[in-house]
């Protein structure tokens, strides 16, 4: 929690104690349901919970703006978002029913009203429109477009287009160059907002929808 403070000083009280309650939490289901590695359950607040806050010091939603997280798995990115940006909506969906469940649990117990889970693959998802869909370590740029194309709100209400919003690590500019021709992306380095040798090599990346 001590990195969440530094990076984030200017956060309220009750997200700080939210984000205080995720730990207990996913310790408990973690030891019930393998959602987590045991090394990052031990570093949850830098490898998930921080990780998921890159995208705070990037974008800034607009009171109202819906938000999709595509394949959740245990709630990163879309539970510490949530909790950062309590009036904007999120919703949460995932294949796998056990993790979902875990998410509904967290969403409840932290108090998080501005956030849904669904078990739900972003390709079956029909007649909801988002302004942003968010994602973390689930497929190549690619297939996330391909997955999230039919998802994006035609009317615009944040500063930056609607798009699709993605924590990636490691090699990415071949992923960047397979998208189609012409398509307009953004890639931020998380190490030019936290200096935790993890954050290395790890990027907010943005593809305009």
């Amino acid at each position: 929690m001590e990195a969440i403070k530094k990076y984030f000083p200017d956060l309220d009280e009750k997200p700080l104690s939210q984000l205080a309650a995720l730990e207990e939490l996913y310790k408990d289901w973690n030891s019930k349901v393998n959602l987590i590695s045991r090394k990052d359950i031990e570093n949850l607040y830098e490898r998930h919970v921080l990780h998921s806050l890159a995208i705070a010091k990037v974008f800034q939603f607009v009171e109202g703006s819906e938000i999709l997280d595509v394949g959740t798995g245990g709630g990163f990115p879309g539970v510490p978002l949530a909790i950062f940006f309590p009036k904007v909506k999120f919703h949460l969906i995932d294949g796998t029913l056990k993790k979902i469940k875990v998410v509904q649990d967290v969403i409840e117990k932290v108090g998080i009203v501005n956030a849904t889970a669904q078990q739900v693959r972003a390709e079956e998802l029909k007649k909801r429109t988002f302004d942003f869909v968010i994602t973390r370590a689930v497929a190549v740029m690619p297939q996330l477009k391909i997955w999230s194309q039919h998802l994006f709100k035609e009317l615009e209400k944040n500063s930056m287009p609607n798009g699709l919003i993605a924590l990636k690590g490691g090699e990415i500019q071949h992923e960047i160059k397979a998208l189609p021709k012409g398509e307009y992306t953004e890639i931020y380095p998380v190490s030019d907002f936290f200096s935790e040798p993890y954050f290395e090599e790890k990027y907010v990346i943005y593809l305009q929808a």
